[in-house]
Order: structure tokens, then C-alpha cells, then sequence
């Protein structure tokens, strides 16, 4: 009963941070991690990623524009950015380093136009 006002918990907290219209939330019994799928409102996927059972973002998340090409993608640890993220606008790719939630460095490279990041 508890894990299940939990995930209500996490369900309602996304909803209100997210924003988007349609979403699907399920509890992986096997990672105990909260996995959720979040969509424009075209029906390409916005967002992908985990929560922990405590509704931070846990884990690798990762954004898409509305014609479903990936934006971003980088990892959380109870809610905190970690490690290398990756960033796509413009024909360049940048990646962030984290360290602790505080950006360590940045590299911006440019990219060939023939990559392709469609979900």
C-alpha cells in the first residue's frame, strides 16, 4: 500500500513538473525505479527517464524535440545532474560535464549533417 501512494505521489509530482498532456508511468519491479514516458502534444515522445521510489529523478533521462529527433540526454542521481551530458541544436553537439549539479566543463563540437538522433 505504501509503494502505491508512492507512485501516485511520483505520478502527481511529474504531472505538475512536465506539464505535458499524455504521459505513461509504471513502477519497474526490478529496478524499483519509476520509468516515464512524457509526449508533445503532437504524440512524439518528449521526454524519457526514471525516478526513485523517494520522486527524484534518478537515472538516464532524455529529451526530444516535436519531430522526435533527441535534444538532450544525460544522467540524475536522486535528482542531481552527473556525469556527461549531451546536447543537440543547430549542427552542433555540446557536452556538459556535471559535477555535483554544477556544470565542470563544456565542449561544443560541430556535427555532420548526415547524423541523424530520430527517436
Amino acid at each position: 500500500m505504501n509503494k502505491l501512494v508512492l507512485v501516485l505521489a511520483v505520478c502527481l509530482m511529474t504531472s505538475i513538473t512536465y506539464g505535458q498532456k499524455e504521459k505513461e508511468v509504471k513502477l519497474n519491479k526490478e529496478t524499483q525505479l519509476v520509468e516515464a514516458t512524457y509526449y508533445h502534444d503532437n504524440g512524439e515522445v518528449s521526454q524519457e527517464g526514471t525516478f526513485n521510489l523517494a520522486g527524484k529523478l534518478h537515472g538516464e533521462w532524455v529529451s526530444y524535440n516535436e519531430e522526435g529527433v533527441k535534444i538532450s540526454i544525460g544522467s540524475y542521481a536522486d535528482g542531481i545532474k552527473t556525469g556527461k551530458w549531451f546536447f543537440w541544436n543547430d549542427g552542433m553537439m555540446k557536452q556538459v560535464e556535471y559535477n555535483d549539479n554544477v556544470i565542470a566543463s563544456v565542449i561544443s563540437k560541430e556535427i555532420d549533417s548526415g547524423i541523424t538522433n530520430k527517436h
